[in-house]
């Protein structure tokens, strides 16, 4: 056994790493991962022994796009709800999305208002995206050096009045002020000329919704995107495709070097327009749900690596703003919970591992955020965990999801892979849907 201060060893036949899945014991010592050993090495005098038997032992999930609305709009989520949903998804790192909170963060004063709400409710590891709009480009470096991990904007309404659109002078702008200091810009990317010119007829019918976010949108703003980061050698992030039309644009841009990253989600990866009912408007959100063939498309990217990460967008609201209306009824899918069981029984489905689902929402996401102690189960990241029953299936009770509003597309589906229990720096905060007290720290970048 590894070092002197190892006070906790987990046991399991699954163990996922970065080399692959083995029987493995795992030393934890202080917090932090001190080393990964064969199966049958021996806990040392003191240390707790946990044999999760064949459970499978994976990092825990790092979820970078979650819309807590804490401060402000808290009756649609909050730190409190939202984390704990996600401690029981077997989430332990997330970063809240600039926007739908009051204010949103988009100065070092509105920052640190959401830090001080945050941190007594935290149940996870939790950061923060700052926003860029068109009247904050000289916030933009305060608020990198203040500890954000870099900006959301979007091209078309954010469809909320405080965090305005950017048009493209305005990106151009912004981009080049994030490039200067060597920052990350994650982008919303639908064109508002399309999405303007696209048919817009109210009602309950989801084919006119699908009509009015056309793929062209997503491909003309990606594609505009791409050469704003090309010309100034910026990073950007794409944020929630839905369209598979734009992946073969996105891979030649990686070939060329444009340094440009993409996730998708779980409810485009799982979800198809064909099984929409008309006025279920739980699954209404912006971008869209499109369709099956679609949907392979988007998983292809996954599998050549055009696609990096997947994250929820979990974009919560109240029971009453989903009207069976799918125009005005609000856009957002609550999927915190049942993100890794929704893509996994799909990714099992596809002949893919849990390595892949591992290195997609774990890996990825870590990566794309800068966070280098989360991830990986290897020696010297943090001991954050998620043990997953993955052979186990559950059926979707609204009324046990923990997020505040208990609205969600995947009711009543029958998922595989059922958590077991969730593990924050060698603590379980988690265990078969119990939650511990908060232990979550506020994380800031490069800290």
């Amino acid at each position: 056994m590894s070092g002197p201060d190892v006070n906790l060893v987990l046991r399991s036949t699954r163990v996922v790493t970065p080399e692959g899945t083995r029987p493995a014991t795992v030393a934890v010592a202080g917090g932090t991962i001190d080393a990964v050993l064969p199966y049958d090495t021996g806990a040392p005098p003191g240390a707790r022994l946990e044999d999760l038997g064949d459970d499978v032992l994976l990092p825990g999930l790092v979820d970078t796009h979650v819309h807590v609305n804490d401060p402000g709009r808290t009756e649609w989520e909050g730190f409190w709800t939202a984390t704990r949903a996600a401690a029981a998804g077997g989430i332990t790192t997330l970063l809240d999305m600039p926007l739908n909170s009051l204010p949103p963060t988009t100065t070092v004063e509105h920052l640190r208002t959401k830090q001080r709400v945050a941190a007594p409710k935290a149940h996870v590891d939790t950061g923060f995206w700052g926003g860029a709009i068109p009247s904050n480009v000289k916030a933009l470096r305060p608020l990198y050096e203040a500890g954000v991990f870099g900006f959301k904007c979007f091209l078309s309404p954010s469809g909320v009045e405080e965090f305005p659109e950017l048009d493209q002078e305005q990106l151009a702008r912004s981009l080049a002020e994030i490039a200067g200091f060597g920052g990350l810009l994650i982008v919303h990317a639908e064109d508002p000329h399309h999405l303007a010119e696209a048919p817009q007829r109210p009602g309950p019918a989801y084919a006119d919704f699908l009509a009015s976010r056309p793929r062209d949108a997503e491909n003309t703003a990606i594609e505009g995107l791409i050469a704003h980061a090309e010309r100034l050698n910026a990073r950007v992030h794409v944020l929630h495709l839905s369209s598979g039309d734009a992946l073969p644009l996105i891979a030649a841009a990686k070939r060329e070097g444009v340094r440009v990253t993409v996730e998708s989600c779980p409810h485009f990866l799982t979800l198809t327009a064909e099984e929409v009912p008309d006025g279920a408007t739980e699954f209404k959100c912006c971008p869209p749900i499109r369709e099956a063939a679609n949907q392979d498309a988007l998983w292809a990217g996954l599998a050549d690596g055009t696609i990096d990460a997947i994250v929820s967008d979990h974009s919560p609201c109240t029971t009453d703003l989903k009207t069976p209306d799918f125009a005005s009824a609000w856009g957002g899918i609550s999927s915190l919970q049942l993100g890794l069981p929704a893509i996994w029984t799909e990714a099992r489905r596809r002949g893919h591992t849990l390595d892949d689902v591992a290195r997609w929402m774990s890996a990825a996401p870590a990566a794309l955020a800068g966070l280098s102690r989360k991830g990986a189960i290897e020696a010297g990241r943090d001991a954050d965990f998620a043990v997953l029953a993955p052979e186990a299936t559950f059926t979707v009770d609204p009324a046990e999801l923990f997020h505040r509003n208990q609205v969600t597309a995947y009711a009543g589906r029958t998922l595989h892979g059922v958590v077991r229990s969730s593990w924050l720096r060698g603590v379980r905060i988690a265990a078969d849907g119990v939650l511990a007290e908060p232990t979550g720290r506020l994380l800031e970048r490069n800290h």
